[in-house]
């Protein structure tokens, strides 16, 4: 998978922040189908020329962000994204007229 991330050295954002950005564009695009492998660190660490905990950084980011989930020993997967409930937010509005 050729992944077009960029990492400018002499931007103000973090190298983890600049990847984690632009991973989750690639995702929400479409672009990394659901169900897609990530890279590994190691690998994309290497083609991106940055240490192995920069990468680390940016997927355990988009892991609790809930855009990527682990697969086991296979790796970190793009994550289905949830259906929302029409009826949860609704649900909620009427909750907070009460109060």
């Amino acid at each position: 998978m050729n992944l077009k991330i960029r990492v400018n050295r002499k931007s103000v954002d973090s190298m983890t922040r600049q990847v984690t950005d632009q991973l989750a564009g690639l995702i929400s695009s479409g672009a990394m189908a659901v169900g897609s492998i990530l890279p590994s660190e190691r690998t994309l660490a290497n083609s991106l020329g940055v240490a192995r905990n920069v990468v680390r950084g940016s997927y355990e980011y988009l892991e609790k962000a809930g855009v990527v989930q682990r697969d086991g020993q296979k790796g970190r997967r793009v994550r289905a994204a949830a259906p929302r409930r029409k009826a949860a937010g609704k649900a909620a509005k009427k909750t907070a007229k009460k109060r």
